[in-house]
């Protein structure tokens, strides 16, 4: 096999890959992700930190730091990563909820039809040839 031969079979096995579903799935997840967690840090900084911030008397959970020997460490910035992953954690603790519920009906909606009253008596027949 020639070097030609197998970058040919390397983009086939490629193209394999990327035309599976599941990878599709987790690109629109990751996108979707993406722009949720926008929204989920502007939802930190723009009204849930405002709000603390008023009771912490600062403007915004930023501008704590300490300065220790010229170090400065901004544990502000560390408690509103916190906040914004409580945030996201919660949603997608709901959306899985969600889906779960939506799972369970489709389950219970789903059950087997019970059987016609020609498949019960195949199935006597059947049990009687197996006696025989």
């Amino acid at each position: 096999m020639n070097v030609k031969e197998k970058g040919l079979g390397f983009i086939s096995e490629f193209k394999q890959f990327i035309a599976r579903g599941n990878v599709m799935d987790m690109a629109v997840g990751v996108i979707v992700g993406g722009a949720f967690k926008a929204i989920a840090d502007s939802l930190t900084a723009d009204i849930i930190m405002p709000i603390i911030g008023i009771l912490v008397r600062e403007n915004s959970f930023t501008d704590l730091h300490i300065s220790i020997r010229g170090a400065t460490i901004t544990y502000g910035n560390f408690i509103q990563a916190v906040l914004n992953f409580l945030i996201m954690a919660f949603v997608v603790f709901c959306m899985v909820k969600g889906i779960n519920r939506f799972h369970r009906k489709a389950e219970k909606a789903v059950s087997p039809p019970k059987p016609s009253n020609e498949e019960k008596l195949l199935t006597e027949i059947r049990d009687l040839l197996k006696e025989k």
